[in-house]
């Protein structure tokens, strides 16, 4: 348990009798086999919790890496929204769309910058 032998054992429970009194330590008894049941649950729950999410972690690296392996040319690019990439000109520089004309800056425009 945590390191207690049956001789140490007694003594703390000869000692709990005699400080607590022999009307109270039954109560005591179950209220402390609550607590630890409880103590237990509790770390159970939070280990398994703890276990699950390393588990969907790993499940998730081996998926992009599966993806990365079987469609090498998908994840190379990066994806493309198609109304972006239908409204833009082949003429024209990326990031303008074909409605908004290039505005070209004035004489006096490039002179301040």
């Amino acid at each position: 348990m945590f390191g207690i032998g049956s001789t140490e054992l007694i003594v703390i429970l000869i000692v709990a009798l005699i400080v607590i009194g022999p009307a109270k330590l039954p109560e005591m008894a179950k209220s402390l086999g609550k607590a630890l049941g409880e103590f237990r649950r509790v770390s159970t729950d939070v280990k398994r919790t703890i276990e699950m999410e390393a588990e969907q972690s790993e499940q998730k690296e081996k998926t992009a890496q599966a993806k990365k392996e079987l469609f090498p040319e998908t994840v190379a690019k990066a994806p493309v929204e198609p109304e972006a990439a239908a409204a833009q000109a082949p003429d024209q520089p990326a990031g303008q769309s074909a409605e908004e004309p290039a505005v070209q800056p004035s004489q006096g425009e490039k002179d301040k910058a």
